[in-house]
């Protein structure tokens, strides 16, 4: 059987109301915590954006496709915008 090739990959993660979505993305997060090499999370507060008051970015290494699926799972959460960057080819 052929193993499917690993991909290093961002994953920045844009949250409208910390207090309301963070615990579901944290949920998420902990789950896929075997393919999360470093995590970073900002709370912006008064120099936040419209609609942004926090960010995390995650690094991962995993399959195009996990990579794909993580991406689209927090992404359909209510309040929060997903989006990736495979970094390796």
């Amino acid at each position: 059987m052929e193993t499917q090739k690993m991909h290093l990959a961002t994953i920045s993660i844009l949250i409208k109301d910390r207090a309301a979505q963070a615990p579901e993305v944290n949920q998420i997060l902990t789950k896929h915590g075997n393919i999360i090499l470093a995590r970073l999370g900002l709370h912006l507060g008064e120099n936040a954006p419209e609609n942004c008051v926090a960010v995390i970015t995650v690094v991962i290494k995993a399959t195009s496709q996990t990579i794909s699926d993580l991406t689209k799972e927090i992404d359909q959460l209510y309040g929060v915008v997903a989006k990736s960057n495979i970094l390796s080819e």
